[in-house]
């Protein structure tokens, strides 16, 4: 079965048709094709048709996120996008992929939908949440919640504010003789997530804090690959900026 058009869309020769169909009937008035009558007719009822196809185009295509072209900026705008924290698609069809997958998110604290996240911005993570040993509430003995770590440990009620991303796959340079300049390149440089530190930071429950770790980098460099640990931690309130350990894992 063929779905009827959602919008009856007319031409300019339809509304011609229409136009003259009211015009009087007599000598003064032919239906010929090339009177100048008709001409005229047909002349002002394309304007109309024209109108016409461009309000249809407006309510079937570009009222739909899925298919809007002209409108594509005036949709992403509504929405928040480009986001500062994302890489901003570059071809029609991705950002009108990205524009509905804003749309139609349903986010949540919960580990499932950071990890989603992450992944469609291509990281690889898993998530340490914390709770503090509490007599009457918590348990002893085998208490693996079935992401590698423990429910409730011994620490400060604070700890149950924080929460750690352990970001796998990304790299980190060291400085080598012959390969590295002078004064000018680091002594280490690891590659951030920064898209996804941003993107983190600002869908936080707003009473948590992030912990981003990164001992899942790989060395690059001359011999054999090996590992380095390095977590970030953003500091609030007095302290600013953030501070990083690098702790070389062959050593």
């Amino acid at each position: 079965m063929i779905e009827p058009d959602r919008h009856v869309t007319r031409t300019g020769e339809d509304y011609a048709d229409a136009m003259q169909a009211l015009l009087p009937i007599g000598h003064a008035w032919p239906r010929d094709d090339g009177s100048v009558l008709m001409r005229v007719v047909r002349g002002l009822t394309k304007i109309w048709g024209n109108f016409e196809i461009r309000a249809s185009t407006l309510l079937e295509r570009e009222s739909d996120p899925r298919s809007t072209i002209e409108m594509l900026a005036d949709w992403e705008r509504n929405w928040g996008l480009p986001d500062p924290c994302w890489t901003t698609p570059q071809t029609i069809e991705a950002r009108q992929k990205f524009l509905v997958q804003r749309m139609t998110m349903l986010g949540g604290p919960s580990r499932e939908f950071f990890i989603r996240i992450a992944e469609e911005l291509g990281y690889t993570i898993t998530i340490t949440e914390y709770a503090p040993w509490m007599f009457g509430v918590s348990e002893v003995g085998e208490t693996d919640d079935g992401h590698s770590y423990w429910r409730w440990e011994i620490g400060p009620p604070e700890i149950r504010y924080y929460w750690t991303v352990h970001i796998a796959g990304q790299s980190v340079l060291w400085w080598r003789y012959g390969s590295a300049i002078i004064g000018v390149d680091p002594h280490c440089r690891f590659g951030r997530a920064e898209d996804l530190e941003c993107i983190f930071e600002r869908w936080k429950p707003a009473h948590t804090d992030v912990i981003f770790d990164y001992s899942g980098t790989q060395a690059i460099g001359k011999g054999e690959a090996h590992g380095v640990g390095v977590t970030i931690k953003t500091f609030k309130g007095d302290a600013a900026g953030f501070g990083w350990t690098i702790a070389d894992a062959s050593s």
